[in-house]
């Protein structure tokens, strides 16, 4: 694996440590340019697994690790495509970023994601495909999918249904509201809360820690605690497909491309 630095993400591997850094403005969020680049990521970590042990997801901006979709992205694609098209077209997508998404949470590797600020929407999503999430004080988590007509599509709810009680699942999903660290450290999501600015370094920290030990174990106690939600996913894209050809889709995300504050994610 040799080093790389795209338009929104680079990564490099070190002492069996790959680090992972997303870096587009403003705050990260994914759209296509950053698919395209976390397929070729996911290609070359397969070429590599028996030289890793550990995975480490981060934010090089000081918004925080991802605001979440790209909404302006999805704006323009809802009013080039007809309402009989837009669930339909878009569905090669949200496969694309399953695919993606379930390469990661199941790679024979450790994988940390150190996370600040705003990790909302499918930055959330991210995080969760990770098997540890250290978080700072400064992070909050939120879905806020269903204020813009539709549900989180890149996984976020089954893996949360399979870490979490239903009561957390629900209360994010069905209110918008944002927890603090220190909420979702309460609830299981978590498996450190840390100062600001020390994500990364805890999580190198806890790299160093995970070498340790028998690979072979590692991989086999991985897939056992964590399985896949397989069905779940297949009917969460089926769900967002029927949800985003109706009209108040639009409407919601005009409303938010034509919000002029400076951060309109935030709750």
């Amino acid at each position: 694996m040799e080093d790389f630095k795209g338009e929104t993400l680079s990564w490099q591997l070190r002492e069996e440590v790959i680090e992972l850094a997303l870096h587009r403005p403003p705050a990260n969020e994914m759209g296509r340019a950053t698919l395209v680049e976390l397929e070729r990521f996911v290609a070359e970590v397969e070429t590599v697994a028996d030289r890793a042990s550990v995975l480490i997801i981060h934010s090089l901006l000081k918004s925080g690790f991802s605001a979440g979709g790209d909404l302006h992205e999805l704006f323009a694609y809802a009013l080039e495509a007809g309402a009989t098209d837009r669930g339909s077209g878009i569905r090669p997508f949200l496969e694309l970023s399953h695919r993606l998404f379930a390469a990661i949470d199941t790679f024979p590797l450790v994988t940390i994601a150190a996370v600040h600020g705003v990790c909302f929407g499918s930055g959330f999503e991210i995080a969760l495909v990770c098997d540890l999430i250290i978080a700072d004080k400064t992070t909050r988590f939120c879905f806020p999918e269903l204020r813009l007509g539709f549900i989180p599509v890149a996984g976020g709810i089954p893996r949360l249904k399979r870490d979490l009680g239903n009561g957390v699942v629900r209360d994010l999903l069905l209110t918008g509201r944002s927890i603090s660290a220190d909420k979702a450290m309460a609830v299981g999501l978590l498996s450190e809360v840390v100062a600001d600015g020390q994500a990364l370094t805890v999580a190198r920290s806890t790299a160093t820690q995970i070498k340790r030990y028998d690979p072979a174990a590692r991989v086999a106690a991985k897939r056992f605690i964590k399985p896949v939600p397989e069905e779940d996913l297949r009917r969460e894209i089926d769900i967002f497909c029927s949800l985003f050809s109706r009209p108040a889709v639009v409407s919601g995300l005009r409303k938010f491309v034509e919000n002029r504050t400076v951060m309109p994610h935030l709750p």
